[in-house]
């Protein structure tokens, strides 16, 4: 039954990952809430800078006064139908040209006498818009200003200019102009201004911060070279996840979660693995479970796992052989302020016996072999016929033997223990574990032919859910208002 129970873990971690090889919309969910920050600084960014350049945009007032266009018979009324049509072509021909005329320097120039402006013809000609409606023969002239009385006198004047323009000095050589144009709708003053438009400006913030915040988000992912949730061991690892631990103070210090707060909320988090280490399966022909604890590179938290993960073991009653193997860069004796000074080397040199070097910790069922001194030859004392033959012993004595190696990239020394018939626990630790080297483990071992059992994931994140079941453990706990209040802050 234990091993189906794995099988169906691994299976759905096989699945998971077959469902992560496509963008899917609950991955892109996934993806968004794990970079949750940088979405709501990216969108905070943009909204303020948005609100920012309104609020500096200068007050500008829009106004639009209306000419139309008529032909100016010579005749006085005269005209038969043939020429009225012949004129009334002619007008929608040179009405084109009028939007481009109206900003020349003859219509201007009149304006800015008549009005005694403050600048320029290039400096008027950027205050005015002029457009001629398709197949129309109006001319709207709007001018945009900071005042909203100066806007609408400057449109009546460029609409009395051109007009007189058209009339008298275009076409005419002597004679009247045979078009007319006519003011038929005067500008006035607007009394709204026409610009910084807020509401537009404040929608296309919160409508591009939105959008550029997922962008960034899913860029940051691509760009991520380590885990930042236990989602992604999943893409590199087909193994099921079988602890999340939070970060915390407590497990600083020299004393398992269990041991110095049994009712804290990460000495639950223990317990919880410790339930899903039953499930797997003993060392063939023995009543024992060989728990070999590895990590990607240094400084991932595997020695702390491991102490914690043998406590809590023992707790249970359990009788539990936690074995220091990383004789590379020992850390045992130290996580636990031990005595480190003899241990395993002594004893795979022939230096010293097993009963000389294991020491008892917390309870008479939890036994702690040291690493001992660094040796020069770390790999061929692993390797070692003693090193078989004390795993074999203690198998027969211990519930448990846990074995805390060396990291995958320094060395493989896990393998050898695996072989042995160990499980291999995977830990990895949130915005350290690279995913270079997941995905490089992962295709050492299984070219080697093994497989990771499960994957403890360390300083994971607070969810709601464990936020919850942190309260309930504080309804139980023994500890005191303070030390509550101090875990409240810490998770801020």
């Amino acid at each position: 039954m234990a091993e189906n129970i794995i099988e169906q873990q691994t299976a759905g971690a096989v699945a998971a990952k077959q469902e992560s090889d496509g963008m899917t919309l609950s991955g892109l969910f996934g993806i968004m809430r794990k970079h949750i920050i940088t979405i709501i600084v990216t969108f905070a960014v943009v909204l303020g800078a948005a609100i920012g350049l309104t609020m500096m945009s200068p007050v500008k007032y829009s106004t639009t006064s209306q000419l139309f266009a008529t032909y100016n018979d010579a005749s006085d009324g005269a005209a038969n139908s043939s020429e009225q049509n012949s004129g009334s072509s002619y007008i929608m021909s040179q009405i084109k040209s009028y939007p481009a005329l109206t900003t020349t320097q003859s219509v201007l120039q009149p304006v800015i006498e008549d009005l005694k402006l403050p600048m320029s013809v290039g400096q008027l000609k950027g205050e005015i818009s002029v457009t001629n409606p398709t197949n129309t023969a109006f001319v709207n002239i709007t001018v945009t200003d900071g005042d909203p009385a100066r806007a609408a006198d400057i449109a009546n004047a460029v609409a009395k200019s051109l007009s007189s323009v058209v009339e008298n000095t275009l076409y005419a050589s002597g004679s009247r102009s045979s078009v007319k144009l006519s003011i038929v709708q005067p500008a006035t003053a607007p009394s709204a201004p026409s610009s910084p438009k807020w509401k537009l400006n404040i929608l296309i913030g919160i409508v591009g911060g939105l959008i550029l915040g997922v962008f960034a988000a899913l860029l940051k992912d691509v760009l991520s070279k380590r885990v930042q949730d236990d989602d992604e061991v999943g893409e590199y690892l087909d193994a099921p996840i079988i602890g999340r631990i939070p970060e915390e103070e407590l497990l600083k210090g020299t004393k398992p979660a269990v041991v110095s707060e049994p009712g804290s909320p990460v000495a639950e988090d223990f317990r919880r693995v410790r339930t899903n280490l039953t499930f797997m399966a003993p060392v063939d022909g023995t009543n024992c479970r060989l728990i070999v604890v590895t990590s990607t590179g240094a400084s991932e938290g595997k020695t702390t796992m491991s102490v914690n993960v043998a406590a809590a073991l023992a707790e249970n009653g359990a009788k539990v052989l936690l074995i220091d193997a990383d004789l590379r860069h020992p850390s045992v004796a130290k996580k636990l302020d031990l005595d480190g000074s003899a241990g395993l080397t002594h004893v795979l040199s022939g230096q010293a016996s097993v009963k000389d070097v294991v020491q008892r910790y917390w309870k008479p069922n939890l036994h702690v072999m040291p690493a001992g001194p660094k040796p020069p030859n770390a790999s061929t004392l692993l390797n070692s016929p003693i090193m078989e033959e004390l795993l074999n012993n203690a198998m027969e004595q211990y519930d448990y033997v846990l074995i805390d190696t060396a990291p995958m990239v320094v060395a493989n020394d896990a393998v050898i223990f695996v072989r042995r018939g160990g499980s291999l626990i995977m830990v990895c630790r949130r915005d350290h574990t690279l995913k270079r080297d997941l995905r490089d483990i992962s295709e050492e071992l299984t070219t080697l032919d093994l497989s990771t059992t499960g994957v403890i994931f360390n300083c994971a994140r607070d969810s709601k859910k464990s936020l919850e079941h942190t309260n309930y453990y504080y309804y139980y706990s023994s500890r005191s208002t303070d030390h509550r209040k101090k875990r409240r802050f810490s998770l801020k």
